[in-house]
């Protein structure tokens, strides 16, 4: 099960995903998303873990705790949404 880790403090890194969830089992990919221009976290990231069970136990543990002063936000991901493409502003 893929799942979403939303508001990270700045700080965190991959291998913070991973200690944290990694006491509810098994992991596959723990990861922060940062600005591709910048490197600096933007807040989120996803964690894979193969055993649902373990997943939905770390969901429901970790959802609404508190990870140096921000309340997280831990649910499964959602496939993300198409965006339009380009932006030929109506023009032919």
């Amino acid at each position: 099960m893929r799942i979403y880790v939303g508001n990270l403090p700045y700080s965190v890194a991959d291998d913070d995903l991973r200690d944290i969830f990694g006491e509810y089992g098994e992991l596959a990919a723990a990861e922060v998303i940062k600005d591709k221009f910048s490197g600096q976290s933007k807040g989120f990231g996803f964690v894979e873990m193969p055993n649902n069970a373990e997943a939905a136990a770390a969901i429901k543990a970790l959802n609404e705790t508190d990870m140096k002063g921000r309340k997280l936000t831990v649910n499964e991901a959602r496939p993300r949404a198409e965006r339009p493409r380009g932006g030929g502003g109506g023009r032919y």
